[in-house]
């Protein structure tokens, strides 16, 4: 598993969910919207089912319920998981890793 990646090499985030389309929705317009908010306009945000992330990621966001699901499917990929689905401190840490040109880090146990 990859440990971190500069920002400055991510294209896309991808941010996993079980399988509805209810709270995690909200959580990648929020990011969306901390990433406009910081002018952030180089990266894109989608929205896949856990199941459904393409073996390409680089960056994963997902609930830590759901961290070992999205490790086994991109073994390759910074796995940056979340407790609550809106104001996660997480979010700020990845938008601040684009604005100070940064590191976004895994934050899964090993």
């Amino acid at each position: 598993m990859t440990q971190s990646i500069p920002a400055a090499q991510v294209n896309t985030i991808i941010l996993a969910c079980e399988a509805g389309m209810g709270s995690s929705l909200m959580s990648v317009n929020a990011l969306k919207k901390k990433l406009k908010k910081a002018k952030v306009s180089n990266v894109t945000v989608i929205h896949k089912p856990a199941r459904g992330i393409p073996d390409d990621a680089q960056v994963v966001v997902v609930h830590k319920g759901l961290a070992k699901t999205a490790q086994n499917k991109v073994p390759d990929a910074v796995i940056v998981t979340f407790s609550m689905f809106l104001n996660d401190p997480v979010f700020d840490t990845i938008v601040q890793a684009f604005v100070d040109n940064g590191e976004i880090v895994s934050n899964l146990e090993a």
